[in-house]
């Protein structure tokens, strides 16, 4: 039933949105997306350790429980990690992890260097006379020489 039934001065606009028809649309669609965000929120872990034995690289969640498996001979040796990603090297790569253990940047180890260590959202590297910090999307933010 359109509002402007009962409220003749209305404008007939305003019934497109007091549409029944129109609310649970609109309704529906919020409500899917915030189910969607909810879903994907809900499944982040968070890193609490990944460890290396044998040929297997192994990540555990905040709650002590191993939620990944995934080959050392792929993966390379881990140079470190955070909550929320970690790095590894393989040959002459850099390999940038996702918390769900999806590489997601692959970075020339001529060009980075030595990682020295992951904290937060950043990375540190030493290559030479210098010292790189590093975004966890693998772009240099700072450049300071070593002592």
């Amino acid at each position: 039933m359109l509002i402007y039934n009962y409220f003749p001065n209305c404008l007939p606009f305003v019934s497109l949105f007091t549409e029944k028809r129109y609310f649970c649309r609109v309704m529906g669609k919020i409500l899917c997306i915030l189910t969607i965000a909810l879903a994907l929120l809900a499944g982040a872990h968070k890193i609490s350790s990944v460890e290396t034995s044998g040929s297997w690289v192994y990540l555990y969640d905040d709650s002590g429980h191993r939620y990944k498996t995934l080959s050392a001979s792929n993966v390379g040796v881990v140079k470190g990690f955070s909550s929320d990603f970690f790095v590894t090297q393989n040959g002459s790569w850099i390999y940038l992890y996702d918390s769900e253990g999806q590489r997601y940047k692959t970075l020339s180890a001529s060009s980075v260097g030595e990682v020295t260590g992951v904290s937060g959202e950043t990375f540190t590297s030493r290559n030479g006379a210098w010292i790189y910090t590093w975004d966890r999307d693998g772009k240099k933010v700072n450049t300071r020489a070593a002592r």
